[in-house]
């Protein structure tokens, strides 16, 4: 049963946590089943590492990603054998986009894992370790924000990568370019202006070879058209043809994410409630403030997933 004002979206990485979607696997064996199936391809135990690992190793960019695809997934399967709603839309934010992929059956789980411990391995040996950054801009223009980088980016790579929220853009590029912009944003009257804690500088310049042969390597898994409209990050517009999905993953990686956009149009074509499909809460709050008309439900636990089947009735 489809509903054309709901949409599905996905998180990425950021929204990862130790001890993540504990209490939906103790009731829903699809976690532990999902993540046991990424881990066999990948031979690393992620559901270990999320019940006993350490910050530093949940968050390097090759656990991240398998763990997050596999944390999108699985959710999606329990609200699949809780519910027969199923969305007219969906997104995903960055590494998201492909968990969506899975949900809407255009993608096979064992191909996305190998697709994403592929892209996080890419992503990480395009820049040398120290080299890049990401920052988060808050309390600014979005327009002041693009011109602050772009006056910066004489010799240096910085740009805007993620427009989030309105007054909430993420920067990337050469470290030394991103501190002047923090400082430069600081000066112009930004409530925060802060470097995050990751080591690649996802959504730049900087990652153009790596989306090269990214773009080599999905030449290789099998693409359908999706049974679900996905908005995608870069050009904000769905695709059916499985060679245009394949070109815009592979560009995702040096654009911009535009989630401000994804969700306008989301709501220009009638969405009225938006459910996060992961752990978190990070892109419901996100979806609140681009769109306050809009319900934004999250499927994090026993509880929150009550309460979207409750909001259904």
């Amino acid at each position: 049963m489809q509903y054309n004002n709901v949409a599905f979206v996905f998180p990425g990485q950021g929204s990862q946590s130790l001890g993540m979607l504990t209490d939906l696997a103790a009731a829903h064996p699809e976690i532990e089943k999902t993540f046991e199936s990424a881990s066999q391809i990948i031979s690393n135990d992620l559901w270990k590492i999320v019940l006993e690992g350490q910050h530093e190793r949940l968050n390097q960019t090759e656990i991240t990603q398998p763990l997050m695809l596999a944390a999108g997934v699985a959710v999606w399967q329990i609200w699949c054998k809780c519910s027969e709603l199923r969305p007219g839309w969906m997104a995903g934010h960055s590494l998201g986009e492909i968990s969506a992929l899975v949900c809407a059956d255009a993608l096979s789980f064992d191909d996305a894992v190998s697709l994403v411990r592929e892209r996080a391995r890419l992503m990480q040996e395009a820049v040398p370790t120290g080299m890049g950054a990401m920052a988060a801009i808050i309390g600014m223009e979005d327009p002041d924000v693009v011109a602050l980088c772009k006056g910066l980016a004489t010799d240096k790579v910085v740009a805007p990568v993620n427009f989030n929220a309105p007054g909430q853009v993420v920067i990337a590029g050469h470290k030394e370019a991103v501190d002047q912009a923090i400082i430069a944003a600081k000066d112009m009257g930004a409530r925060r202006a802060v470097l995050l804690p990751v080591s690649v500088p996802s959504h730049c310049a900087l990652m153009e070879s790596a989306a090269e042969q990214f773009a080599h390597r999905l030449k290789t898994v099998e693409m359908r058209s999706p049974e679900t409209p996905i908005i995608h990050n870069v050009d904000v517009a769905s695709h059916a043809a499985p060679e245009v999905i394949r070109s815009v993953l592979a560009k995702q990686l040096y654009s911009p994410v535009r989630w401000v956009d994804t969700i306008t149009f989301m709501r220009d074509q009638g969405v009225t409630t938006i459910i996060e499909c992961g752990p978190g809460k990070i892109l419901s709050g996100l979806n609140k403030r681009i769109v306050k008309t809009c319900d934004a439900l999250a499927l994090v636990d026993q509880n929150t997933l009550n309460k979207a089947l409750e909001f259904f009735e």
